[in-house]
């Protein structure tokens, strides 16, 4: 079943940390806008897995199940999501260590500003195009549910 007010919540919330990120990068909190851009990323993905009928899975990264369907996503968004998956990967990759770091990595210490401007730059173009599928009107061609 396609909740597409659950799907829409979930890009609210990822725009609202988006707009975060600006100020921790003010801040100089590297390891935190890391970790939201990750989260940004999640909740995206989670939307298209929503608007594609697709219960998400209690994971952190999804880009696996997305590409799995992606038959079912337009032909113009595929592309996308095909070479976007390895900066997802890498965000998750990074998700507990920008939170809770390690004996011999503090966050707040060894995340450069380089690292944080991947990680929002991953966010936003994610967001980017998560919404633009969400808004796809169905009746039009768009999605093959």
């Amino acid at each position: 079943m396609v909740n597409i007010a659950l799907a829409k919540d979930y890009l609210q919330r990822a725009r609202i940390r988006l707009e975060m990120l600006d100020t921790l990068t003010e801040r100089k909190d590297y390891a935190d806008v890391i970790r939201f851009s990750q989260e940004i990323v999640e909740l995206c993905e989670k939307a298209i897995l929503i608007k594609l009928g697709i219960t998400p899975p209690k994971l952190h990264e999804v880009i696996n199940v997305i590409i799995e369907n992606i038959d079912k996503i337009p032909e113009r968004h595929r592309k996308f999501f095909l070479n976007i998956k390895r900066d997802c990967k890498w965000l998750r990759s990074q998700r507990e260590l920008a939170f809770y770091g390690a004996m011999d990595f503090i966050p707040l210490e060894d995340y450069t500003s380089a690292e944080a401007k991947k990680a929002k730059k991953i966010a936003e173009k994610f967001l980017k195009h998560a919404e633009s599928l969400i808004e796809e009107d169905l009746s039009k061609g768009g999605l093959n549910l």
